[in-house]
Parts: C-alpha cells; structure tokens; sequence
C-alpha cells in the first residue's frame, strides 16, 4: 500500500511523512476515521514507508519494491503483526485469536482494505455472532512484543478496532503504552475511539482521518479503479465519502445503472404531472432490483441537498459537474424550504417501504403522485 494509493488525506500524509524524516516517530498512534474510511489504509501506507529499504531521504512515499515493501504488501512481513476481531467460527471452534485467521485477513484486506467489522464478521463466518478481541489476544501481544525485529527497523503491532477490546486485553495494550518496548510501534485502527480508555487515549498520538470530499472520491474512482466519468461522480455522491462503500458498489451492479438519468426523467414527469410516463419508470424501477432501488432513493436524496443548496447560495455547491449544472439550476426554483423536508420525508419513507418489502412498484408510484403534489407547492 502506497500513500499515493488513497484518495486525498494531503495534511495526514505529509504529517506521518514528516515524523518519519525527522525521525520523531510515536511508539504509539491511534488513527481515527469513520467506518469505510482510509484509516487502515493508511496505517498500511505508514507502514511500508517506515521500514522502506530503498527510500530515498526526501521521497514521499515508500519505493515498493524492495523486499520489505514487497512483503507488507502481501501482509506477510515478519515484522508486522495484526490483532484483530474474532470469534469462533466452523472452521475455529474455540479459543478464537487473531493468529489463527491469519489467512483470512490478508485476503479480506488485500481485496479492500476500506472495509468495516460487519464485513470482516462475514467474511470469516461468524454468522450472527459479534466478535471481539479476546483476553487470550494479551498473552498473544505480550509474546509478540518480547521478540526483537526479524528483518525491519520496527516491529509493527497493529490493532483493528481497539473498541473492541476485552478489559483484560485492554489493560495489556495499556501496560505495553507505559512501558513500550524498544522498536516497536503500535498502531491503532479506529472507528469508534470515544469507546476506548481514556488512559490509552492519553498515551497515543492521534492521527485523524477525515472523509474525502466528493471531487477527490469521484476521482480516485475514475483514474484508480478506471470507472466511467459519470458513474464515478455518481458513486461518489451515493456513498458520501465512504470508500468501503464506493469501492464496493463499483465492482456490484449499482455501478451498471444510471441514476442521475433516472432521477432527472422522474422529476420531469413529476413536476408535469404526467401519469402515463410515472408508469412507464415505475416499470424501470422495479427492475433495478431491491438493493439498487434502495440505492436510488439514497442517490435521489443526495442530489435533491444540491438542489436545494444551490437555490440558496449557488456558492454552497461550488464543484458540480457540468453536466449536472444545467438541470439543478433550472430545477432550483421548485425545491425550496417550503417544501423540502416534505419531498424528503416521502423519498425516506420511500427507501422504509422498499426496504419491507413493499411492492416497489406501488411505492414508485405512491412517491410519484405525492411529488408531483409538493413540487408545485
């Protein structure tokens, strides 16, 4: 993993650059950012930078092709550690720790490191079940730890959602924070670290990662993961900023449909009034399939904020694309705060319907008939 890698994050990455050059790197950092953020990522990129062999003194980024990249790359690092979340599964029927799903990991964060728990619970099995890091995960750590680097500069710990910890687990890592050992860097993954100790908080340096904007999502679609202009911008709103979801959707079938076409045509027949065009897209909507027409109703909601943005101060939305800024300049007059949270309510009350297993069909046209009523407010 590159820094070069993910999408915007320009202060973080000069920062974690610059503590390395200076050679003023925290034994312990805790990289905070919502689920489906860059955190792990760029825990990742960190990393390699950091025991990169071949690094030149003012590169920004690790060369990646050395053997110590190489090997971060593909997660076997002798030197880098992992402790994640677990539980048992049918393939581990107990005393569940992170060694024992090693495989299991590298394959599920090779394929998208942007991912959250729920998906890491999935990929592994654990059906129902809530995982956690055990109190067995302490002996574990307090193993690890007591070796000297194999290979590397640093021996590197990271922790995968720390929240998660069991107490005795916690108060191992606590202990390890006091007293660290010498050349080893712990690195925290966080979603949620207002759950974590407040005395571990006060022992980490905090690295905070923030969501990126719309531009810079929709771009690292387009050129990165080579999607259609459009679709990318589309993704980009969908998601707002959550590259778990954006990277998922692009490879699913959301990625094949058009919603912005479709949410123009709908709002057209709408404000007309137009009842035989609201059947002919009710048809095309049931088609989408359920999780798709959730996804438009979620898109839909989205662009109408722009809309409604925009009739207030254009200046709000600066960067809309320009083959969006023809229709929501024009459609501007008729989403104003007389009636913006009605459209709203009923478009949410249209994803509830859909996502009971409402005839989609029916809800499409109830949701028609309703907007056509309140755009003409």
């Amino acid at each position: 993993m590159r820094f070069s890698d993910i999408p915007g994050q320009q202060a973080v990455k000069q920062m974690l650059v610059g503590s390395v050059r200076r050679s003023h790197v925290a034994h312990a950092q805790l990289f905070r950012g919502a689920e489906g953020s860059a955190a792990l990522a760029l825990a990742l990129a960190y990393v390699a930078f950091l025991n990169c062999e071949s690094r030149p003194p003012e590169a920004e980024d690790s060369c990646g092709t050395c053997p110590s990249c190489q090997k971060i790359d593909k997660l076997i690092h002798p030197d880098l550690n992992f402790i994640v979340p677990v539980t048992t599964t049918k393939a581990v029927a107990k005393d569940a720790t992170s060694s024992k799903f090693g495989a299991e990991w590298r394959q599920f964060v090779l394929a998208n490191p942007y991912q959250g728990l729920n998906d890491w619970m999935q990929h592994i099995g654990a059906e129902n079940k809530q995982g956690s890091i055990s109190k067995d995960e302490s002996v574990q750590l307090l193993r690890l730890v007591s070796l000297k680097a194999f290979e590397a500069r640093f021996k590197l710990v990271v922790i995968w959602l720390p929240e998660l910890m069991h107490p005795a687990a916690a108060n191992a890592v606590l202990k390890l924070l006091e007293e660290p050992p010498p050349a080893t860097v712990f690195l925290l993954v966080s979603f949620a670290p207002e759950q974590l100790l407040p005395t571990i908080i006060s022992r980490v340096q905090p690295v905070v990662v923030r969501a990126p904007s719309e531009e810079e999502l929709a771009g690292w679609l387009h050129t990165v993961h080579q999607l259609p202009e459009v679709k990318a911008r589309q993704l980009a709103q969908l998601t707002d900023g959550n590259l778990g979801a954006a990277l998922a959707a692009s490879t699913g079938t959301a990625a094949e449909h058009d919603y912005y076409a479709l949410f123009v045509s709908w709002m057209r027949t709408c404000y007309g009034n137009k009842v035989t065009e609201m059947l002919s897209l009710s048809d095309e909507f049931q088609k989408l399939g359920r999780e798709n027409q959730k996804e438009f109703f979620q898109y839909a909601l989205s662009l109408l904020r722009k809309v409604l943005l925009f009739g207030l101060d254009p200046q709000l939305v600066p960067h809309l694309p320009a083959g969006e800024q023809g229709f929501i300049k024009g459609f501007s007059p008729f989403v104003t705060p007389r009636n913006a949270d009605a459209i709203t309510q009923e478009i949410n009350d249209s994803h509830y319907h859909i996502e009971r297993n409402a005839n989609p069909r029916m809800v499409f046209i109830d949701a028609s008939l309703h907007l056509a009523e309140l755009l003409r407010r």
